[in-house]
């Protein structure tokens, strides 16, 4: 998980280490998903949301947040799958796991193994999602970065979003957790959670960071979310990142830095003369 745990109050400026010196290269964990509830319903033509599970627009969301999730299954047990906005926690808890702590540590699947993993593989075959988002935040530290605050590099923000603006939707898992220090009919009972998927970045968003998060064009939605889909080969063919240049990036203020601050700006482009390392990415 990307630095400090967010559920302290405090930040997680980079997600992992930077590769070239040996280390983590796991996405960073934050986002931004701001539509209404009315707009991701007609966006993914949901066919059922439950108004409870409503979230406020949210510009710097960070791992153990609720977030939405789009996916398919029955209302009701005997039926047949419906397609539902959900709110859901991020960070993947498995059903077989002791506590739901060790979800903070599993916001992040690679694409790449995640069909066997023991965490994922039963998740994959029968539990995909789709994670609406305006775009998603990583953070550049360069081999040259001069040093930050206490001795540590300095880290630039970048804004990573869909070139013509439009929402995206990153492949995620979800999976269900039984309280059973709850009884069954405790609304509570049940805590649903999720991950996202992530791949090798594009050479261009590479710059910044070696992974991203999957990123899903509009004609594998259908295919990605249909629960009659289980073969792990079959839905392994669908983790195809979208074509180059689809995703584009900007510098931002250090201001996201802070899960505290949470508001439209810090998607904002910033001036050359504010961002705080070499500015000749893009």
């Amino acid at each position: 998980m990307c630095g400090r745990h967010p559920a302290r109050g405090t930040f997680d400026a980079m997600c992992g280490r930077h590769p070239a010196r040996g280390t983590l290269d796991a996405m960073c964990g934050r986002y931004a998903s701001s539509k209404s509830p009315d707009d991701l319903v007609e966006m993914f033509e949901v066919d059922r949301f439950d108004p409870a599970d409503e979230l406020p627009p949210d510009w710097n969301i960070a791992p153990t947040k609720q977030v939405y999730a789009v996916l398919e299954r029955p209302v009701e047990s005997g039926g047949a799958p419906t397609r539902q906005l959900r709110s859901v926690k991020w960070g993947l808890v498995p059903s077989w796991a002791k506590d739901p702590g060790m979800g903070a540590k599993m916001i992040n699947a690679r694409s790449e193994t995640v069909h066997e993993k023991p965490a994922y593989r039963k998740a994959f075959a029968a539990r995909r999602c789709l994670l609406p988002a305006d775009g998603y935040f990583e953070w550049h530290t360069p081999e040259t970065a001069p040093d930050g605050p206490k001795g540590g590099s300095r880290k630039q923000p970048y804004w990573i979003h869909a070139a013509d603006g439009t929402e995206v939707a990153f492949a995620g898992l979800y999976e269900w957790w039984r309280d059973r220090g709850r009884a069954e009919d405790d609304p509570l009972a049940w805590l649903w959670t999720c991950t996202i998927l992530t791949l090798d970045a594009e050479p261009e968003l590479a710059r910044i960071h070696p992974r991203m998060p999957l990123v899903l064009t509009r004609d594998k939605w259908d295919g990605w979310l249909d629960p009659a889909w289980t073969e792990p080969e079959e839905i392994r063919g669908l983790l195809v990142p979208p074509p180059a240049g689809f995703m584009t990036a900007h510098p931002v203020s250090t201001d996201v830095n802070n899960v505290r601050n949470n508001a439209p700006h810090l998607l904002d482009a910033i001036p050359p003369d504010e961002v705080t390392v070499d500015a000749t990415l893009f």
